[in-house]
């Protein structure tokens, strides 16, 4: 049987970041047999959130506008930490 390696996209929130528990979270993964193959801190704007939360995952149509204002604030309270995870 062959596994196959996958990868995903995981984002820190700016609470983790403000929290200083990145490093405590990356070491999860690592422990996890997961590699990182790709690392950016950014602050994406209303656009970039927007598809991320109603392109890909439908919030706006699941859960609401007002739901997803509430998610987008607390998201643009700081920088986030996109990582591309790979592994089995």
């Amino acid at each position: 049987e062959r596994k196959l390696m996958e990868r995903t996209l995981i984002i820190l929130k700016p609470d983790a970041v403000k929290r200083g528990i990145v490093g405590e979270i990356v070491t999860r993964f690592e422990k996890a047999g997961l590699k990182i193959v790709g690392t950016k801190m950014l602050k994406p704007d209303y656009d970039q959130f927007y598809h991320h939360y109603e392109s890909i995952s439908k919030m706006v149509s699941r859960r609401g506008k007002e739901a997803f204002e509430v998610t987008l604030a607390m998201m643009q309270e700081g920088p986030v930490i996109a990582m591309v995870l790979e592994g089995l």
